[in-house]
C-alpha cells in the first residue's frame, strides 16, 4: 500500500512538471529560434574551406562539390543573419565560388587551385573590410582531418 502511495505521488509530480515549466516561462528558449554567432558560422566556413581544398586537390570532385555547397550555404547564412556585413564583402565571394564550381564540374585541378586561391583572397578582403584584418586565411598545408579519407574511393 505504501508503494502505491509513493508511485502515485511520483506520478503527480512528473505530470505537473511540464505545466510548471510552461507557466514559469522556461520554455521561451525553446520557442525562440537559435541564431548562431557570426564567429561560429565563420568557424564552420573555415572548416569547409579546408575540406574543400583537400577534396579538390585529391581530386575527389564529388566531395569537393559537396563541401562547396556547404560552404556556400554557410556564407548565405552569415549574410542573411548578419545584414551588418557590408554587401560588397559578401558579393566578392560569388565570383570565386562560381569559378570553383566550374573547376569542379570540369574536373580541372589547375583551375580549381587558381579559383581556390581567389576564394582565399576574397575571404581576407572581407575580413579587412569589416575590421578583422588579423584573421588571415591561406591555402591549407596539412589536413587536420586524420579521420577522413579525401582521395576518391572505389565504389
Amino acid at each position: 500500500m505504501r508503494l502505491l502511495g509513493y508511485m502515485t505521488a511520483l506520478f503527480m509530480v512528473c505530470a505537473s512538471t511540464p505545466l510548471a515549466i510552461a507557466q514559469s516561462g522556461m520554455n521561451a528558449a525553446i520557442d525562440d529560434p537559435y541564431v548562431p554567432r557570426l564567429a561560429d558560422i565563420m568557424s564552420i566556413v573555415q572548416l569547409r574551406h579546408m575540406k574543400l581544398w583537400f577534396a579538390g586537390s585529391s581530386p575527389n570532385w564529388e566531395l569537393a562539390a559537396y563541401e562547396l555547397r556547404r560552404l556556400k550555404a554557410s556564407l548565405v547564412d552569415a549574410a542573411s543573419l548578419y545584414p551588418g556585413i557590408p554587401a560588397t564583402s559578401v558579393t566578392t565571394m560569388a565570383a570565386p565560388v562560381q569559378s570553383i564550381a566550374e573547376a569542379i564540374e570540369a574536373k580541372d585541378s589547375q583551375k580549381f587551385a587558381t579559383a581556390f586561391g581567389d576564394l582565399t583572397v576574397a575571404c581576407n578582403a572581407c575580413h579587412q573590410s569589416i575590421g578583422r584584418s588579423f584573421i588571415v586565411m591561406r591555402v591549407p598545408t596539412a589536413s587536420p582531418f586524420s579521420d577522413q579519407v579525401f582521395p576518391p574511393q572505389p565504389k
